[in-house]
């Protein structure tokens, strides 16, 4: 087993689930944010995409957080006419953002970083063996 490749792997799964629960926080964060003016758009959720990239040195396919994506569904309408971002008909724009759908993202997101770190725990171990065997 090469444990460079491993470790390396693994980093690279660390890397994009963290840029993952960055773009799902810019999501939670804005989930209930509403245009400055009348008619226009709220903000629009975003998802991440991921892609295989390889590695020629160690001969290893990656994982890479690619572009992110706008959510091109509709946005939530709320009928409130007092509101100052609200249209001629009364209805101020949401974004497109579902709360749940987000938590649940981020809590797969935080499970797959935590079995990317528990990969490199358990090739840190298997390394420090080796080395204590060679040493004996």
């Amino acid at each position: 087993m090469d444990f460079m490749k491993t470790l390396a792997i693994a980093a690279s799964g660390l890397r994009a689930q963290a840029g993952r629960m960055r773009v799902i926080s810019e999501n939670i964060a804005n989930a209930d944010s509403t245009p400055t003016t009348p008619g226009a758009d709220p903000y629009r959720r975003k998802m991440p995409t991921f892609y295989s990239e390889l590695n020629r040195t160690l001969g290893a396919r990656l994982v890479e957080l690619g572009k992110v994506q706008p959510d091109n569904s509709a946005f939530r309408l709320k009928y409130e006419p007092g509101h100052p971002a609200a249209d001629q008909n009364g209805n101020v724009k949401y974004p497109n953002v579902n709360s749940l759908v987000e938590m649940t993202d981020m809590r797969e997101a935080q499970r797959s970083y935590e079995a990317n770190i528990n990969v490199i725990s358990a090739t840190r171990r298997m390394l420090q063996r080796t080395i204590d065997i060679l040493r004996a």
